[in-house]
């Protein structure tokens, strides 16, 4: 059975794009347009009860979040296509670290940014600048640290590409795109060599061609 991936256009199901094309397994998408509901329709919410992006349908398995989905399919198709896991338990470990630092540390203020200055004015609303700086400063801080991990290491979880740098490449996108904030990652030498070489993978460049969205 094919997979069937929810939401291409948007941030978060690219993940999961990505995290396929990497794997090479066969996917096929299905348009989810938030601006007009369709995420809140009965037939969406059987799949998703709180009606977000992205849900996969396997056959008969369906699972949602995003993060979940790109760990279920690494580890399901852990002999093929690129290993995004690690090769030892403790590289395991240092994978699962980072991710949950994107999810956690990451994610909140960058997603608060791409709410404010990317979809907000779609809705009519003007961003408040004090809350922008404070979401960029909270920003700031993690690129700090990831700045100093990565002058270590050529990746987040060490020497080799993993679901911690997958995960960081959706909404980064919007950062150094349409948010016109790419500074925060040029101000950072060793940040920005490694946002070069994770968006310039042939997977990423595939994703943003065939489903570019609001980039």
């Amino acid at each position: 059975m094919v997979v069937k991936v929810y939401g291409p256009d948007y941030a978060s199901p690219k993940r999961v794009l990505v995290c396929l094309i990497e794997k090479g397994v066969e996917f096929e998408t299905v348009g989810v347009d938030l601006f007009k509901g369709e995420h809140k329709a009965p037939e969406y919410l059987e799949l998703q009860p709180f009606g977000s992006l992205p849900v996969v349908q396997d056959g008969d398995y369906t699972l949602f979040e995003s993060r979940a989905i790109i760990r279920y399919y690494a580890e399901k198709y852990k002999d093929q296509g690129t290993e995004l896991l690690g090769k030892t338990i403790e590289e395991r470990g240092l994978v699962e670290q980072w991710l949950e630092v994107e999810a956690q540390n990451f994610h909140p203020p960058i997603f608060d940014l791409v709410l404010k200055v990317v979809i907000g004015p779609l809705r009519g609303l003007t961003p408040d600048p004090k809350q922008l700086k404070e979401s960029e400063d909270k920003l700031c801080q993690v690129l700090d640290i990831y700045e100093e991990r990565l002058s270590k290491s050529k990746y987040l979880a060490g020497n080799f590409f993993s679901l911690a740098d997958l995960s960081h490449l959706p909404f980064t996108q919007y950062l150094v795109g349409k948010m016109g904030k790419e500074y925060l990652i040029r101000d950072r030498k060793h940040v920005s060599g490694w946002w070069d070489d994770i968006s310039s993978r042939p997977s990423w460049k595939k994703v943003l061609e065939l489903w570019p969205g609001l980039y």
